[in-house]
């Protein structure tokens, strides 16, 4: 029986935090037409509600995701479709990335290929011990040029092209010394990690992390002076905010701060 394509993606919002979890557990989350469709439509949603502070994505069964469905990919070989597929892929890590709300990878277990390319277009990540990482296209003879684009912006140029040159996995441990995730946890203590992580960054102003994340991936891609003025733009406009002020004026005061909710 197909899964229908509302289940490839469930959403559950709890307390200004919307979690997201890849859920055909039987095919490893490997990111099917379907599913990368719910998927943008659900994080469209979420960039327009503003009442959610936080985003995770994790994922049901044993593994976090393979990447994209080959058999999917297999029966459908015309260079349009593959081409519409991948750019659809490309546009949901974008989207991420622009995304007002800080999103937070929650990896539990194998994240390869476009799995891997999810978790380093996430903001952070939290890892499983017993997680594993991977762009192993190239065992396959497909070399994950799209993965390249999300783990090259994460970790060094020689470390990336070793991984997509390989194919070969990093342990989570790995992972975290490269720089392509925040934090390794028992397995047992994973859902607790990232929901700490994700509480802690709800409970800040969300202007201020709004206006801080679009800044923080605008400044990388621009030349040192351009960076500064859009920087000292941001910064300027932040501090005018009520709530920064309010922040302020505690901190003189030496009380906490009383911001909206």
């Amino acid at each position: 029986m197909t899964q229908p394509d509302c289940d490839t993606v469930v959403r559950v919002d709890n307390n200004g935090i919307t979690t997201l979890t890849l859920n055909r557990p039987d095919q490893f989350n490997a990111l099917s037409e379907a599913l990368l469709n719910r998927l943008d439509q659900m994080l469209t949603e979420i960039g327009e509600d503003d009442s959610i502070r936080v985003v995770i994505i994790k994922a049901n069964g044993r593994a976090f995701c393979v990447g994209h469905d080959l058999k999917e990919m297999r029966e459908n070989t015309e260079k349009a479709y593959l081409k519409s597929l991948f750019s659809k892929a490309g546009e949901i890590m974008v989207r991420i990335k622009n995304l007002p709300q800080p999103v937070i990878a929650s990896v539990h277990a194998v994240a390869a290929a476009g799995g891997c390319q999810l978790v380093a277009a996430c903001d952070l990540a939290v890892a499983s011990e017993k997680a594993g990482f991977a762009v192993s296209g190239i065992k396959l003879g497909l070399f994950c040029s799209t993965p390249a684009v999300a783990l090259s912006r994460n970790i060094s140029q020689k470390r990336a092209m070793e991984m997509l040159l390989t194919g070969d996995f990093i342990d989570a441990k790995t992972a975290l010394d490269y720089g392509l995730v925040n934090q390794v946890v028992p397995t047992a203590s994973l859902d607790d990690a990232t929901l700490a992580l994700a509480e802690k960054i709800a409970s800040k102003p969300p202007a201020a992390v709004r206006m801080g994340k679009a800044l923080f991936y605008q400044q990388i891609s621009q030349p040192l002076d351009a960076a500064y003025q859009q920087a000292s733009e941001t910064i300027s406009c932040n501090m005018l905010l009520d709530e920064t002020l309010e922040g302020v004026d505690a901190f003189i005061e030496k009380r906490a701060p009383e911001w909206q909710r």
